[in-house]
Parts: structure tokens; C-alpha cells; sequence
């Protein structure tokens, strides 16, 4: 059965223009540069890497909080970056956001009826009655009681206020997720309740999540693909279960052998990076990688290597990889 896409992005470049000083000259940040990737409805894409990859500001421009420098971002057939303020802010709607920090992105003063509402009298016509109505309904959904409708977030656990921001990402009937480090602030107990939850919601919705995390942990149990992401560009992007059990870029394997196993099966030789995430103000010539690969080359130093499908539509950004100079990724800790 053939599978509806829902948003294609192409080569999407966020560039920040910098001040570095009085008399130095103004530099450029490529925190997103050239990322392309489809996404099917009901399916689950997770962006990895470490901080300062650009996987939230890559977040901030799916939910178009920040448009980005160059690229196209197609959503159900619509060009979203081509259309006027107003098609823009219908077509938005579609597209909702979870963020990071259940503690930061809930308004202290609202209550929990209120901070759910507001979506709806910003962008629908629904009355008081309805809104509530509306309100109770989707706090059910999200494991919430009728009682925490007049209560404050101060009053919940971050379990429970993520559970309120998941509610809110959904009052207006969303196709898209994207769900920024959404279990991150959480306790590993926790995760894995909210985890299970955004499944539930997504298999009776037939939601689409972009799902964004450094915790690899985390997006094996849910993601349908993993994309990879260093210093702005992608490195590595298939189908989850190739990624986990077949990584091909050196940097995913470092990312995966740092990822705790309780499996002693599972567990791989632990890969220690050398060196820190180059500055994105001074990326290094070459693959961005190289400073910190064991396998790279003088070739790796001077020519950016180009994102490639391997087998099974597998892609993989490495002149290593290309050149077989890999070793397999295997081995007992």
C-alpha cells in the first residue's frame, strides 16, 4: 500500500549572519545547510546529534517559527514558503509544535483550561462551550482528569505537564508533530510513559512526528527513520533498523556505541570521539567530520563529501564509506 506524503523539504539552508567584533568582519553560521527529507503520514523521522547540529532550529523552520535563508518546504502539495501571510497561518495550523522544557513552555498564570483554549480562540470560531468541551476531550485522551482543568502547571509533575503540552500541540487537529527533545527533561521513568502515549495518539490520529533527540535510546522505540545530523548537514539517514543495527557514517557509530545497553548482546566496543563539535562560526574544510574521525584522509580534509544512497535507499555522507575503508560496526563491549 502506497503511503501519503505529507511535507517534502529540499535543501533547506538556515544561515545567521554574525557580528564577531568591531574590527573583525561579519561571519556566517550555516546551522542549516542543504537538508532535504520526505515524510510519509503516520510515519516518524528522528533528527540525532549532538548540540549545536541544527536539529532545532531545522524544528523551527518545519513549524515555520524561523523561515528559512534558501530551500523549498512542500506541505500536502503547497510550496508553504511561497504562499502569503495568511495562507501561511492556515496551513500552520497543520504543523504544531512540542517543545523541550515542560517547566518553560506552559504560562505559569494560565490555568490548564485556558493554556489549552487559547489555540482555539486565536484560529476557530468555536464558542466557550465548545472550546471546554473540546478541552476535557483531548485532556482525556492525554491521561489527564476533568478536576486538572482549573489548576495551575505549578500544580503537576513534568510528566503531567508534558502530558498538557502534547494536549495543546493537538487542539487544532494537527497532520505534523514536531516534538523538539519533548522526553529530555523527564525522568527515565517517565520517558517512557510519554513515549508510549505520542504512539498511542499518533496510531488514532494518524499523526506524522518529526521527532527531535540526542538520546538514541529514545528514538529507537519509536522512530520509522533516523537522520543524522553534524554541524548542520546530514550525515547519515535510512530506515531505523538499518541505522541501529547497520550503521555506515563513523560519527553515528560513535553516537550508537555511547548509547547504554542493558542487552549485553547489543552492547559494541564504546567509540571515543577525539576532539570537540568543531564551532559552526570556523567549520572545518572538507568533511565537517574529519578532525574527529578515525578513518579520515587527506581526501576527507579537502572535498565535502556528498550525501549517497547505499544499499537500500540507505544515505550516507562519507568518503570512507565510498572508498570501503570502514570497519564493520560489531563487537561486544
Amino acid at each position: 500500500m502506497s503511503q501519503e506524503l505529507v511535507l517534502n523539504a529540499h535543501n533547506l539552508k538556515q544561515h545567521y549572519h554574525v557580528k564577531q567584533g568591531l574590527f573583525k568582519p561579519e561571519a556566517t553560521v550555516k546551522a542549516v545547510d542543504g537538508v532535504s527529507f520526505t515524510l510519509d503520514r503516520g510515519k516518524t523521522l528522528a533528527v540525532v546529534g549532538e548540540s549545536g547540529c541544527g536539529k532545532s532550529t531545522l524544528g523551527r523552520m518545519l513549524t515555520m517559527i524561523e523561515t528559512p535563508t534558501e530551500g523549498q518546504l512542500n506541505f500536502l502539495g503547497e510550496d508553504l514558503l511561497s504562499l502569503s501571510k495568511e495562507q501561511q497561518k492556515e496551513l500552520r495550523q497543520k504543523i504544531q509544535i512540542i517543545f523541550q522544557n515542560p517547566y518553560g513552555s506552559l504560562n505559569p498564570r494560565k490555568k490548564i483550561g485556558a493554556i489549552l483554549e487559547e489555540p482555539l480562540v486565536i484560529n476557530t470560531q468555536l464558542n466557550k462551550a465548545e472550546r471546554k468541551a473540546k478541552a476535557l476531550a483531548m485532556m482525556a485522551k492525554v491521561g489527564l482528569k476533568t478536576e486538572h482543568y482549573d489548576r495551575y502547571p505549578h500544580m503537576f509533575s513534568g510528566g503531567q505537564r508534558q502530558r498538557i503540552a502534547i494536549a495543546r500541540g493537538l487542539m487544532l487537529d494537527p497532520e505534523i508533530i514536531v516534538a523538539d527533545e519533548p522526553v529530555s527533561a523527564l525522568d527515565v521513568s517517565v520517558q517512557a510513559q510519554v513515549l508510549n502515549l505520542m504512539m498511542d495518539l499518533q496510531q488514532e490520529f494518524g499523526l506524522s512526528y518529526v521527532f527531535i533527540s540526542h538520546d538514541l535510546s529514545v528514538v529507537e522505540h519509536i522512530a520509522d527513520e533516523v537522520m543524522v545530523m553534524y554541524l548542520g548537514k546530514v550525515v547519515e539517514h535510512g530506515k531505523s533498523e538499518d541505522v541501529f543495527t547497520q550503521p555506515k557514517h563513523p560519527y553515528t557509530q560513535a553516537l550508537l556505541s555511547s548509547t547504554p545497553q542493558l542487552s549485553s548482546d547489543k552492547r559494541r566496543q564504546r567509540i571515543k570521539l577525539q576532539g570537540e563539535l568543531p564551532s559552526p562560526l570556523n567549520p572545518p574544510s572538507g568533511c565537517a567530520f574529519h578532525g574527529r574521525c578515525q578513518y579520515a584522509n587527506e581526501r576527507c580534509s579537502k572535498e565535502t563529501p556528498v550525501l549517497r544512497s547505499h544499499a537500500d535507499a540507505h544515505l550516507i555522507a562519507c568518503h570512507a564509506v565510498e572508498e570501503e575503508r570502514l570497519e564493520s560496526f560489531s563487537g561486544a563491549a
